[in-house]
């Protein structure tokens, strides 16, 4: 299997940006998400330019510190979770993904131990 082809048509929207916010990658599920944003042509672009007040001020304090945030929206009938997480390269921290997974309403929550 080709670096990164399980995740080219995977069912969730993947985004990775580097530490300033530039659009490294984004799989076909994230390219036609934000196809009215510029879908792939957001590749090489600021990031920050595609949040709004609130959200990019909380993205900028994301990509400064290296943090996660996890929430969950909904948006034209579908519930999401929005996770995003520091990657990195040799230990060093390198940027931020996104991943953007669709959900059920109701999600069933299991206390493992």
């Amino acid at each position: 299997m080709p670096d990164g082809a399980w995740a080219k048509e995977l069912r969730a929207a993947i985004t990775v940006c580097d530490r300033e916010g530039v659009a490294l990658e984004m799989n076909d599920r994230a390219a036609s998400t934000f196809e009215k944003d510029g879908g792939r042509e957001l590749i090489g672009k600021s990031l920050l330019d595609c949040h709004p007040g609130r959200a990019r001020a909380l993205f900028a304090e994301l990509l400064r510190t290296g943090g996660t945030n996890v929430y969950t929206i909904e948006k034209d009938g579908v519930k999401k979770l929005i996770y995003q997480a520091p990657w990195y390269e040799g230990g060093e921290y390198r940027g931020i993904v996104e991943l953007s997974l669709p959900i059920p309403f109701e999600v069933p929550h299991f206390v493992r131990s």
